[in-house]
């Protein structure tokens, strides 16, 4: 049966939308809509709030965002306000240092928030279980998903055992591997990176090794880039890893310490709090929208972590849709909106927003940090330094890589009416 958004019903919202992913997205969607004023259903496969820690950074367009649901101050409270950032050569040391204070006059939040994302879904989970308006269902799978004629059926397994779920509608923030995605059939095009990525925490302060360094640092080498940045609990170092190297010889503990000795001599070693080594792909969902499900974060497109853009920019759908959702919602009331165009609207801005900014910026960081060829890494260095030297330029550069840009571009939630669309190249 196909959904026709001309017939039917679901603006009176008797059925839940059901959020489908815990994850930090997830949990954001089912906060903001609460905030709407919707009855949410959350379905998350892990049998607790998901304790992934593998992003850490909120932008200042983020942390605007999340305002609006009431949770920045306790991210405040348990994270670290990081102004600059550097990048870095790992033969000429500090290239480029940019200062997010340059749009003090633009945000509240001129600076990146470094906080790991488990304390977000932590902090959300401890909320939503109060909120009467949402049910959490954690040890769930979705094992299927219907379009129905005025919205949809979600076949589903957990410590109730089998069951179905109907929902007016449905956003699958489940991730790379989303089941929301699968159902509807939708392309996940791109291309994954033959090296992997290592993330290696450590309890070593850094920053009195090498005292010139940010705490959110680029670095370039054409043999080993590196990504170095603080987080409250520790310092965390990302590299590459060789195809040839396999998972158990990328995380010996031998390997990591040689590793990180050649960040910063350390006679005493390193303590290894956590390890990590994952696949990295930059990826675009064919569709964000398919009827009355919407795909938002990690389901709709994956990127190089080098840039700290995919979890915002996956918190950003989340608030396009619940917006536009909560704004269908209240037409249910007296007023009148046209669906098809909201939920279109939020498939064209949230996928060129993935295509023009997220993947954009991502590749581009991470091949001027992997650069082989000398006269394009001078050629590079050059052209951040002269960015971060002239105010104009940096106050643009930063605007971009904090997402603003984009939010000013496109808004979050805007109406149908009030956007400029072309389709994402």
């Amino acid at each position: 049966m196909i959904w026709d958004p001309a017939t039917a019903a679901p603006v009176s919202f008797e059925r839940p939308v059901v959020v489908v992913g815990g994850g930090p997205v997830g949990m954001t969607a089912a906060a903001a809509l609460a905030v709407e004023g919707l009855p949410v259903v959350l379905v998350e496969l892990s049998p607790e709030p998901r304790p992934d820690w593998r992003a850490s950074t909120f932008h200042a367009a983020t942390l605007e965002l999340l305002q609006t649901i009431d949770i920045t101050d306790r991210m405040h409270a348990e994270g670290l306000v990081v102004p600059k950032y550097q990048f870095r050569d790992r033969q000429d040391g500090l290239v480029a240092e940019f200062d997010f204070r340059l749009l003090a006059d633009e945000t509240p939040f001129p600076y990146r928030l470094q906080l790991n994302q488990q304390h977000l879904v932590r902090m959300l989970a401890e909320r939503l279980r109060g909120d009467e308006r949402v049910r959490l269902r954690f040890g769930t799978r979705l094992t299927g998903l219907d379009i129905t004629a005025d919205g949809a059926r979600l076949h589903l397994f957990g410590p109730e055992g089998e069951t179905e779920l109907l929902a007016s509608y449905v956003i699958g923030a489940d991730g790379p591997r989303s089941a929301v995605r699968g159902a509807m059939g939708v392309d996940f095009e791109g291309f994954t990176y033959p090296e992997r990525f290592a993330i290696t925490s450590t309890s070593v302060d850094l920053q009195e090794l090498l005292p010139d360094l940010g705490h959110v640092n680029y670095v370039a080498d054409p043999q080993e880039w590196l990504f170095i940045l603080r987080t409250p609990e520790s310092w965390r170092v990302v590299w590459p890893v060789p195809e040839r190297l396999s998972t158990e010889e990328a995380s010996d503990p031998a390997r990591l310490e040689s590793q990180l000795q050649r960040v910063a001599p350390y006679d005493a070693g390193y303590p290894v709090i956590d390890h990590q080594l994952y696949n990295v792909h930059q990826r675009v969902a064919s569709a964000f929208r398919i009827g009355p499900v919407l795909l938002a974060g990690d389901a709709a497109h994956i990127n190089s972590p080098l840039g700290g853009v995919g979890l915002n920019s996956g918190i950003h759908d989340a608030m396009d849709a619940a917006r536009r959702l909560g704004r269908i919602g209240r037409a249910g009331s007296g007023g009148s909106v046209d669906i098809d165009a909201e939920l279109s609207a939020y498939d064209h801005v949230r996928r060129t927003v993935a295509v023009e900014y997220v993947q954009a910026d991502t590749q581009r960081n991470t091949d001027r940090l992997r650069e082989t060829d000398d006269t394009v890494r001078r050629q590079n260095q050059d052209d951040m330094r002269a960015i971060a030297a002239d105010p104009q330029r940096a106050r643009a550069y930063i605007r971009r890589v904090s997402l603003l840009e984009s939010v000013q571009r496109f808004g979050i939630g805007t109406p149908p009416a009030e956007l400029e669309l072309e389709e994402a190249r």
